[in-house]
């Protein structure tokens, strides 16, 4: 198995196929910009923060730092990685019926009553 370098790993594109199935630039949740940089800077800071490689570069060393979380990203690349992380760590909606199985209550419908349910009185 090859060693991971920085340089390997900026020519690595990044994909995140679990929740941006057809890439980050067709999600509609990142710019052109911010997918970008994803996709060339997200195989390295996925591997700093996993502790793979060890932080090179002032760069590396902001990444990760705002990655962790010890200080507020500053650099296109920060922001996006912050963004994206914002993203797939965000709370999943539910559904507005709730958990129960739906049940079907037309056991007293009688198709024979003539009566209506609808009383209108003046």
């Amino acid at each position: 198995m090859a060693t991971m370098t920085r340089d390997t790993l900026l020519r690595k594109p990044f994909n995140d196929f679990r929740n941006y199935p057809y890439g980050f630039s067709r999600s509609g949740d990142f710019s052109i910009r911010e997918s970008d940089a994803l996709l060339h800077y997200g195989c390295l800071i996925t591997a700093l923060v996993a502790g793979d490689i060890q932080p090179e570069t002032d760069e590396d060393r902001g990444l990760l730092a705002v990655a962790s979380g010890q200080k507020e990203a500053e650099t296109a690349v920060e922001k996006a990685w912050d963004k994206y992380m914002k993203r797939i760590n965000r709370p999943k909606v539910g559904s507005m019926y709730g958990r129960s199985k739906v049940v079907d209550d037309d056991s007293d419908f009688d198709a024979s009553a003539t009566e209506d349910d609808l009383v209108v009185e003046d």
